[in-house]
């Protein structure tokens, strides 16, 4: 009889609910010691980390740390594990008011539904339908969030103050199209340049470049934010290859495909972001292969919107860069990244008798680590290590749903649920306790963006393909009673 792994974590028994907030907010170094911790190189038990300021001091095996720092108290976390944060890698911070609008809304929306609805947003509905995107993406387990430019005629400040207001990591774009514009291409540069700067020296805000998609920007453009962007260590997010209409406009403007134009400009490299990526033929992956280029694999978004589902499991055999990102979808980190292993199961590994997948470990290093090198912070965030950032997350493992634990990985993966995380860490400071946060308001901010919404979408000239689905239904029964 093949041996199976003693059921571990927790070692210890069920105990009754943690420390509260106050001994998670100490006036110098904090010592967590909880059940298991999350390292690069799997679940440690018995290990601890030491935060200082917006870093980790230090992690190790508990008993070690005790001694190295004996003038802390160690705050025994029963029943918890500390894992990475995740990390959105795709996102549309100032769509939020209409999330719901898309729901059962064929492919390629943005003219319909975007771009209207983000044009009627003045600066308060920015800032506060960032900042309640943001808190979903705390609420979720998000430390990081990248947000792909917005086209609200405002300021990105006020995406930034709304981001650095709620206490979450952002790495923001500023678009940067020019060939449907009135701006040239040397107004639009050197405005790229200028974000670039604005934001190099922020603790939470991360200075990117964006263009919506391929054929948005000039050529020179696209080249030369592609070079800006590798000089400052930033990234250029693009929307590439998502869909059949976007594939085909491409073909018929410049004779090549979205990834394969981008390389004949000069813009393929270390320093581009593909979000969705979900078309690629053989070539098109040794493109990304060769170049370094990073891809967003935003698998909820295939599935509401009827995308096609993009090849991770062979790019992670590939050795492409890839994170995950929700694309504005829902802010739920452990579901994306359940998402992603079972999209992989449905499209590929069915059809070629693929039980593992890339096993769970695969969808929470792209969900973390992963993702914080895709968008350009592989040095700063997406691990617990000792020197990186303090971004991380206390999860509750000790009900029925984890009590049970065979392999960590997957059952966090398969099983894991928002509602378990306890605490949410950015930059070595507690963000939210059990869904909230500790130091503003949330409830009062989503009763206000409930009533900016409304005027908001009232506004906007947004279309529609299908009715709301109580509509849909009544004219169903309508149809049936009629035949």
């Amino acid at each position: 009889m093949t041996d199976l792994p003693d059921p571990t974590y927790p070692r210890h028994p069920v105990h009754p609910p943690g420390p509260t907030p106050d001994r998670l907010r100490p006036d110098g170094a904090l010592f967590l010691a909880p059940d298991v911790v999350l390292t690069p190189d799997g679940p440690m038990d018995h290990y601890a980390a030491v935060v200082s300021g917006d870093t980790f001091l230090a992690v190790g095996p508990a008993e070690q740390l005790e001694r190295t720092y004996p003038h802390l108290t160690p705050v025994r976390l029963r029943g918890h594990i500390l894992m990475p944060g995740f990390v959105d890698a795709h996102h549309h911070l100032t769509q939020t008011f209409g999330a719901a609008l898309a729901f059962g809304e064929p492919s390629e929306i943005f003219r319909r539904l975007w771009v209207p609805l983000e044009g009627a947003l003045d600066e308060e509905a920015v800032y506060v339908a960032a900042k309640l995107a943001a808190l979903e993406s705390l609420r979720g387990g998000f430390t990081t969030v990248a947000e792909a430019g917005t086209r609200a005629p405002v300021d990105v400040e006020l995406v930034a103050a709304a981001a650095r207001d709620a206490g979450i990591r952002c790495v923001l774009g500023l678009v940067c199209n020019d060939a449907d514009s009135d701006a040239d291409a040397s107004t639009v540069l050197a405005r790229a340049e200028k974000h670039l700067v604005r934001y190099c020296t922020e603790e939470l805000i991360h200075p990117s470049l964006a263009v919506s998609v391929p054929e948005a920007a000039t050529a020179r453009t696209l080249r030369d934010t592609a070079r800006l962007a590798a000089a400052a260590g930033a990234v250029v997010q693009i929307h590439v290859n998502e869909h059949l209409a976007a594939v085909e406009r491409s073909l018929v403007q410049h004779g090549l495909r979205p990834l394969e134009y981008l390389h004949a400009v000069g813009a393929l490299g270390p320093q581009l972001l593909a979000a969705h990526a979900t078309l690629l033929t053989p070539r098109e992956l040794t493109l990304l292969a060769d170049s370094g280029a990073a891809v967003s694999y935003n698998p909820v978004a295939s599935a509401w919107k009827g995308n096609a589902v993009a090849p991770a499991t062979t790019m992670a055999e590939r050795g492409i860069r890839f994170g995950l990102g929700t694309d504005g979808t829902r802010g739920d980190a452990f579901r994306l990244a359940e998402a992603a292993e079972f999209a992989q199961r449905l499209a590929y590994g069915l059809a070629t008798g693929d039980s593992s997948c890339g096993a769970g470990w695969t969808w929470l290093e792209h969900a973390s680590g992963g993702g914080a090198d895709a968008v350009g912070l592989g040095a700063r965030t997406g691990r617990i290590a000792e020197g990186a950032a303090a971004d991380f997350l206390l999860v509750d493992v000790s009900g029925p749903e984890m009590r049970l634990s065979w392999d960590l990985p997957w059952e966090l993966v398969r099983r894991g649920n928002r509602d378990q995380i306890t605490a949410v860490f950015v930059a070595g400071r507690l963000r939210l306790w059990r869904g909230w946060p500790l130091d503003w308001d949330g409830p009062a901010l989503v009763r206000r963006a409930a009533e900016l919404s409304r005027d908001v979408v009232s506004r906007a000239p947004v279309t529609r393909v299908h009715p709301t689905s109580t509509a849909a239904r009544h004219a169903g029964a309508e149809r049936s009673t009629a035949q």
